[in-house]
């Protein structure tokens, strides 16, 4: 089982969002395929860093047992919804490629990777919306929501973690990155394609960025913030979800 707690945190969301926004027998499949694919990091790290070959031969098991999983909720997805929306799934699995590279380096917590890991899962709405019916500019702000919720949300954890240990706040990108996913959603919201509810959280979680980042306060553990992020997280995931449900998309 992943170590990471966050690291739940930043697979599920995606996989719960999407479901919620756009739920369809074959996403639920994919979501299937998403999950196994999860947690393959794991033994896949021991099947290529450890050094006992025991503990090696029985990470090759799980991971083709694993793998077995995936392959066959992915035929499923395949017969419930065709194979046209295969092509959305490139930008997941080239974030994905990309966090995999680093991480069988054992650099898994430097910061391109876990960027590419929660962009990876993070795009994932958009492929459950086609796959629901939607048009390619609603998937496409489907994704763009969680995206604006995970990437930011990682690079603001790293910078009060640092923080908390070297004493310098870098808070230039995660600021960035907050404004950027807030500017995203306004223009999808004025294009009739995101709810403005959705604006407003991820206002919300801007402001947490900017009283986490900017005002000085006692340095936070790694495992409370990681607790308040969760809890943030699930409350994203249901407001958002919840508003999605009762609108009507212009596209």
């Amino acid at each position: 089982m992943p170590k990471e707690h966050g690291s739940w945190s930043l697979a599920f969301e995606p996989l719960a969002f999407g479901l919620l926004v756009a739920p369809s027998a074959a996403g639920a499949f994919l979501a299937g395929t998403i999950a196994a694919a999860f947690f393959c990091r794991r033994p896949l790290r021991i099947a290529v860093m450890d050094a006992r070959p025991a503990r090696r031969a029985s990470a090759r098991t799980i991971l083709v047992a694993l793998g077995a999983v995936a392959a066959v909720a992915l035929a499923g997805a395949i017969a419930l919804g065709g194979a046209d929306w295969l092509r959305w799934l490139a930008p997941s699995l080239l974030a994905g490629g990309v966090f995999a590279i680093f991480d069988v380096r054992n650099a898994g917590h430097e910061e391109a990777a876990e960027v590419a890991g929660a962009a990876a899962f993070a795009w994932l709405p958009a492929v459950f919306a086609i796959l629901d019916g939607a048009s390619p500019l609603a998937a496409v702000a489907v994704a763009t929501v969680m995206i604006g919720r995970a990437v930011p949300t990682v690079l603001c954890v790293r910078a009060v973690l640092r923080g908390g240990k070297t004493g310098e706040r870098h808070v230039a990108l995660p600021l960035f990155a907050a404004a950027a996913a807030l500017a995203g959603a306004i223009a999808f919201a004025r294009a009739g394609v995101v709810p403005f509810t959705a604006v407003v959280l991820l206002g919300l979680l801007g402001l947490r960025s900017i009283a986490l980042l900017v005002f000085p306060r006692p340095a936070l553990r790694g495992r409370t913030l990681g607790m308040i992020e969760t809890a943030l997280g699930v409350a994203f995931v249901i407001a958002a979800a919840g508003a999605w449900v009762s609108f009507s998309p212009n596209a």
